[in-house]
């Protein structure tokens, strides 16, 4: 018996769509300025920001797709796009960083003139733009592995285009050119940290890990601390998407009888203490001739 207890997610379609349109905005005005300026710093934060731009569109696509209703030949829906937009946005920003602190190396033995005070203005608006936008999903990405993603980006790219801003005041006082590259090749290495997690994340929900914030173990004691059950196997736990979690499990119990108010308790419990949304037990009769038909070597794994 399974029984659904799916979350209520808040409708961020609007969130997306101004958080996309402001990005894509600035992209284009931070491209055009760090090109008339030379200032790689802008341009490695315009490429960060246009990743940015592709990886919330990822996540809103994904977003859209998770609310479809399943069907004969996808029966959980399309729930798990969100894991792997979650990937994709990571692998995406993973490649821009790379093209860009190449760049930036080639940097250090060409240092190149910047107009510093270019570099400040269009930074600064950056600093805006990215907190505006990353407000936006502070709310959802506490529940949201898709959500985190766009959030954790916005943010990083607030404290970077703050970083270029000080970098641009730094150039214009010292006339320091080998600032430029290596404040875009600290950008890199922020971004870096602030994806790895992500990365890791979104990568073992895509190959069905148990999620980071469930402990199987705990599971495991609470289901065999119930009366009358005296093994279990099958014990499966798995993302159907960011903020979904399923669960089947054989019970071996003595009880004699099993009616729909115990199977209710049991998943109520596995919902509230351990967010699984999706519960499929299954009941095996406990005597002296039972065998575990799928597991005769270990039942209770």
């Amino acid at each position: 018996m399974g029984h659904d207890h799916r979350h209520q997610v808040k409708n961020y379609n609007r969130s997306f769509a101004i958080g996309i349109a402001l990005n894509l905005v600035f992209v284009i005005i931070e491209a055009v300025y760090g090109v008339l300026a030379d200032s790689i710093a802008l341009i490695a934060d315009a490429g960060h920001n246009l990743s940015d731009v592709l990886g919330l569109i990822l996540a809103w696509g994904a977003f859209y797709l998770a609310k479809k209703n399943p069907s004969l030949q996808r029966t959980y829906g399309l729930r798990k796009v969100t894991i792997l937009a979650s990937l994709s946005s990571a692998i995406l920003l993973l490649i821009a960083m790379g093209a860009i602190a190449w760049e930036s190396l080639g940097r250090f033995t060409h240092p190149q003139a910047v107009d510093g005070m270019t570099v400040i203005v269009v930074a600064a608006i950056g600093v805006v733009i990215n907190t505006l936008t990353a407000l936006l999903f502070m709310e959802g990405q506490k529940d949201d592995l898709n959500l985190r993603g766009a959030y954790l980006h916005m943010t990083a790219d607030a404290a970077v285009s703050l970083g270029v801003v000080i970098a641009g005041f730094t150039i214009l006082t010292t006339g320091w050119l080998w600032l430029d590259p290596a404040i875009s090749l600290f950008i890199v290495l922020v971004i870096l940290l602030s994806t790895w997690g992500l990365l890791r994340d979104s990568f073992n929900l895509s190959a069905d890990a148990v999620p980071s914030n469930i402990d199987v173990g705990e599971i495991k004691s609470y289901l065999l601390s119930l009366e009358d059950v005296t093994a279990l196997h099958a014990l499966h736990v798995w993302a159907l998407s960011t903020t979904e979690n399923a669960l089947t499990v054989h019970l071996v119990s003595r009880k004699k009888e099993i009616d729909n108010l115990y199977l209710d308790e049991i998943e109520a419990y596995l919902h509230h203490t351990f967010s699984i949304d999706h519960s499929t037990i299954q009941i095996e009769k406990s005597d002296e001739s039972y065998v575990c038909d799928l597991d005769t070597k270990e039942c209770q794994i």
